[in-house]
């Protein structure tokens, strides 16, 4: 599985940006896959940032981002979002996305994860 994470960019605070992740590669079935976007601020350990499960689309997110940040997936298009909203620099990262098959309950540990994109930066101005 090959994950392709795009739509990072510079944004001045309280502004918006969506990420998307494509995945691709093999015969896997996107739909059962758990999926996930994780962080690297500089000089900072990576984070957890939110989570989607396949089938019901159950999502998850990390305290910091709840209810400024959506994450969502097309099935059809193999594709999960992160829709960025109301952005602070606090926020100013490296943006990861990753996969699994399945779903773990510990969807917040990176060792969780089996598949990872190369990441896109996202910067917020003050």
């Amino acid at each position: 599985v090959q994950l392709q994470a795009s739509g990072g960019g510079l944004v001045q605070a309280g502004g918006s940006l969506r990420l998307s992740c494509a995945a691709s590669g093999g015969t896997f079935t996107f739909r059962q896959y758990g999926m996930a976007w994780f962080r690297q601020a500089p000089g900072k350990e990576r984070e957890f940032v939110s989570a989607i499960r396949g089938g019901d689309s159950n999502t998850r997110y990390a305290d910091a981002v709840k209810g400024r940040f959506t994450i969502s997936r097309d099935n059809a298009l193999n594709t999960v979002y992160l829709q960025m909203n109301n952005l602070k620099p606090e926020d100013t990262a490296v943006y990861y996305c990753a996969a699994r098959g399945g779903w773990s309950v510990q969807y917040y540990r990176q060792s969780q994860y089996d598949y990872w994109g190369q990441g896109t930066l996202v910067t917020v101005s003050s």
